[in-house]
């Protein structure tokens, strides 16, 4: 009994979580959704420049082979339905607001952050080897009358540059963007409980 009783204070003891601020969490929120829609523009914006660009090579650039222009294409591509992707989450973060029904924004934060990662997820990869794929087709007329040596320097930094954005740089990009949002999720739902 004496266990139980000491259980029992230690219990009563502990502290009570914090009341929060339905202003200071809309606040928080709103900017940590300003920081990744603001992320999500200007990667918008240079994907719009670097698929100009890549277009202007496609179709004024003549080249001697087919596969230079399936090359390019293939990138110019990737690109495209890279940006359509991104364009798609800028409107779908940056078309609600918090402050006019939390609970149904906190439920369209979920569904955005299970969607994103698991298709993002995937497509990461695909976007990634296609690029890599585009970039060593173009490259094969372009390295016509290089070297040995410096033909398989450019191959080798493609598979390091694959290898690197797949293994190292993913991760830590997904990671960070999933923490922001989860964290941003906990303060919805710890707010969405202290009405309850």
């Amino acid at each position: 009994m004496k266990d139980f009783d000491h259980l029992m204070s230690v219990w009563q003891g502990q502290p009570k979580q914090d009341q929060l601020s339905v202003d200071d969490v809309l606040k928080q929120v709103k900017k940590g959704i300003r920081g990744i829609t603001n992320k999500l523009y200007w990667t918008i914006v240079a994907m719009v420049a670097v698929t100009v660009f890549a277009a202007i090579v496609t179709f004024f650039l003549a080249f001697k082979s087919g596969v230079t222009t399936a090359g390019i294409l293939i990138v110019l591509l990737t690109m495209l339905m890279y940006l359509a992707l991104t364009v798609r989450h800028y409107h779908i973060l940056s078309k609600r607001d918090a402050t006019i029904n939390p609970a149904e924004y906190l439920d369209s934060l979920k569904e955005y952050q299970k969607t994103r990662s698991k298709i993002t997820g995937w497509f990461y990869y695909i976007y990634i080897l296609l690029i890599s794929a585009g970039l060593a087709l173009y490259f094969i007329e372009v390295l016509e009358n290089s070297s040995l040596a410096f033909k398989i320097g450019t191959y080798s930094s493609i598979t390091i540059w694959f290898l690197f954005t797949t293994f190292y740089l993913k991760p830590r990009m997904f990671k960070n963007e999933e923490e922001k949002l989860n964290l941003m999720i906990d303060r919805l739902v710890r707010l969405k409980e202290q009405f309850n």
